[in-house]
């Protein structure tokens, strides 16, 4: 497949998925810049790490912006002292060039996804009854 017909399939798939398939693509993406910011500080590599923090913070500042306090309560609380703290520690990641905070960021994500595919998977089964 062509680079060009990568971009269009992803583009489509994009365009094609419900809420609970966005969220999910936006965890996964926000776990592989992580990912990435934590390599880039290994090979030392502090333009590339900037620009996966950068990726990531602009992720958990979308989710954070998505969040519904009249409909999600106490959880919708939760998160966003969630999100707000992974943005502080991602700051502090890069300033400090720690890998460890970044670690313990995408930890963090990585519990929510595993929850959040959970959540989506019974709204779906209960979307095919």
């Amino acid at each position: 497949m062509s680079k060009f017909g990568a971009q269009q399939y992803k583009q489509t798939h994009i365009t094609t998925a419900n809420r609970g398939q966005i969220l999910l693509m936006l965890y996964e993406a926000a776990i592989r810049n992580v990912q990435r910011a934590i390599d880039c500080i290994e090979k030392k590599d502090i333009p590339g790490k900037g620009m996966a923090i950068g990726k990531t913070h602009d992720i958990i500042s979308e989710l954070t912006s998505t969040l519904d306090h009249n409909v999600g309560g106490k959880i919708a609380q939760d998160l966003e002292r969630l999100y707000n703290f992974m943005t502080e520690q991602l700051l502090q990641a890069n300033l400090e060039n720690s890998g460890e905070k970044l670690a313990a960021v995408k930890k963090l994500l990585e519990n929510l996804l595993e929850g959040w595919r959970g959540a989506v998977e019974q709204v779906n089964k209960g979307m095919t009854k």
